[in-house]
């Protein structure tokens, strides 16, 4: 499977937002954007030599910037990001709303927001290593789409409960988007309450301006 790689803390900055890209890291003052906001004088430059003295974005860039950040966010590559926006064209409702339904409805990404995982790389690792159970069967394609009504849980495995207990330890503040629920149970499960919608999208994003551009 193929898959970006190197520095993540590079991805944020050039997209000049937080990408919650390194798990806990994010939230903590080690990163570039908190620091940037308890004050420091410390400056967001894009990556690169001469990051800081890049000029006024086209409007082409601007749509394309808010592409390329949920690409980022959800951690697909081009061809996986134009398939779900095919399937959201084809589907009722607002185009953009429900692509960025569509992508947090990845198992990797309802993986992380249960807090299973510290980040959602760490997710799709958990997922292609087996210990991640839907319905009680188990999915290791980090890109299955949940369904409302579907039961995400861990593999009762000591090393399955190890990894995830030890990532749910991480994470217990992390809030929970309301489209899931995580049982309080001894092997941790969580339910799929509901399809997804904007609101439940943590990342600050315009999806018409994505609709936009994959629309030329």
């Amino acid at each position: 499977m193929a898959r970006n790689t190197g520095p993540v803390c590079k991805k944020c900055r050039r997209e000049g937002t937080k990408l919650f890209l390194k798990g806990n890291r994010c939230d903590s003052s080690k990163c570039a954007f908190n620091g940037s906001s308890q004050g420091t004088t410390h400056r967001i430059a894009p990556p690169g030599m001469h990051g800081a003295k890049r000029g006024k974005s086209t409007d082409y860039g601007i749509h394309l910037r808010e592409k390329q950040k949920v690409k980022i966010h959800y951690g697909v590559l081009e061809k996986q990001f134009r398939k779900y926006f095919s399937m959201a064209e084809r589907m009722k409702g607002n185009t953009g709303t429900t692509l960025l339904s569509l992508l947090e409805r990845r198992l990797d990404n309802v993986v992380y927001r249960l807090g299973f995982g510290l980040s959602r790389s760490q997710a799709r690792q958990w997922i292609s290593h087996g210990h991640i159970l839907v319905n009680g069967s188990r999915v290791n394609i980090p890109s299955f789409l949940v369904r409302p009504g579907d039961s995400v849980s861990v593999k009762n495995k000591p090393i399955s409960l190890k990894v995830v207990k030890e990532a749910l330890d991480e994470t217990s503040s992390r809030m929970v988007p309301d489209f899931l629920v995580l049982s309080n149970e001894d092997v941790p499960k969580g339910y799929v309450l509901r399809l997804p919608v904007r609101e439940d999208v943590s990342l600050a994003v315009e999806p018409a301006l994505i609709v936009e551009l994959c629309s030329k």
